[in-house]
């Protein structure tokens, strides 16, 4: 357990960009998973549709530096690849 004062208000804040961490990869993962399950069903239209809401989230995510530029771009080119295929 922190000791000092500013080591507990580091705790405090630490904790808190955890959980906010966590929420942008959490949804970036289920979002890749929708797509990618609605690519394997033959729904292209509807894994179409959700794709400007996870570039969103990726982008958003890397402005924040919860993931790394290249990874944003990585993880985006990727999904547009798998959607482009027949």
């Amino acid at each position: 357990m922190p000791i000092t004062k500013s080591a507990i208000k580091s705790l405090r804040q630490e904790r808190r960009n955890r959980a906010s961490n966590l929420r942008y990869k959490k949804t970036i993962k289920n979002l890749q998973k929708q797509i990618l399950s609605l690519k394997k069903e033959n729904k292209t239209k509807e894994a179409n549709e959700l794709l400007p809401r996870f570039y969103k989230i990726v982008d958003k995510a890397a402005k924040e530096n919860v993931i790394k530029k290249n990874t944003a771009a990585r993880k985006k080119s990727s999904i547009a690849r798998i959607l482009r295929q027949k």
